[in-house]
């Protein structure tokens, strides 16, 4: 449930763009961060990524991300082939941590002050991760960045989201995709594919439609936790999702 409209003003005094949510997660996929390379950290769209959650920020919207690590493990990934599946998923988490510590370098370049937590003992680049300290330093207008996933095997960074989602209290889970929400096909296959506006969790799990992972999925629904899809890579979509318009595929209870 989104809360009441509020609108905001510039630091020039004039209005700003009203928002619908006060506490968002925004989880983003390691591949988001690679642009046009094929693993890595692209500076380019990791400055482009930072201007669209600045922009929210600056509207008074708190804001959690979740953070993936595919852009770092899939340089490593032929290595690990054949490797024990608990030690590979440990492996994935420090690569998330990587990508928390460049999105934190890249927000607090943009002004924009930035909090990492791990949910792996790593203190000498980032805090534990406590309930208690994150929620204040969303409700003091920092972003807190989530590595780790949820620290333990087994578990991917979309269960991490929707698990931090509820332990935030946030009203939606932003699910950053390449893809502007969720089809009926998948569009680059397929021109007459058409885009849900809403679907119910239910709905999405008897269609088969990918949005999270069904432990992530069945987390939210339970929880009546809304989750939105759209895509990182559209100019101006994160803004327009905040403020409450037609962006993406809104699943639902």
């Amino acid at each position: 449930m989104s809360a009441p409209a509020t609108e905001v003003s510039t630091a020039a005094g004039a209005p700003a763009p009203r928002r619908g949510y006060r506490r968002i997660l925004l989880k983003l996929s390691g591949e988001a961060l690679m642009g046009g390379d094929s693993f890595g950290i692209n500076r380019p769209t990791i400055a482009r990524i930072v201007d669209e959650i600045a922009e929210v920020v600056r509207l008074g919207v708190q804001t959690a991300v979740v953070i993936g690590g595919g852009n770092i493990f899939r340089g490593v990934a032929p290595g690990a082939a054949g490797m024990d599946r608990a030690t590979a998923d440990y492996m994935g988490m420090l690569a998330t941590l990587i990508n928390a510590l460049a999105l934190q370098d890249a927000l607090r370049k943009a002004g924009i002050e930035t909090r990492v937590q791990s949910a792996l003992t790593v203190e000498q680049v980032a805090e534990p991760y406590i309930r208690g300290k994150a929620m204040r330093y969303l409700e003091e207008g920092r972003v807190v960045v989530f590595a780790a996933g949820t620290g333990n095997p087994f578990f991917t960074t979309d269960t991490a989201a929707a698990l931090r989602g509820m332990e935030m209290g946030v009203e939606v889970v932003l699910k950053a995709t390449k893809v502007d929400g969720i089809y009926t096909a998948d569009p680059q296959r397929d021109p007459t594919a058409t885009r849900y506006a809403s679907l119910t969790f239910d709905e999405a799990v008897l269609r088969r439609l990918m949005v999270m992972d069904a432990t992530a999925l069945t987390l939210c629904r339970d929880q009546s936790l809304p989750i939105r899809v759209f895509s990182i890579f559209k100019p101006g979509a994160l803004r327009r999702v905040v403020c409450g318009e037609d962006e993406g595929t809104l699943v639902h209870a």
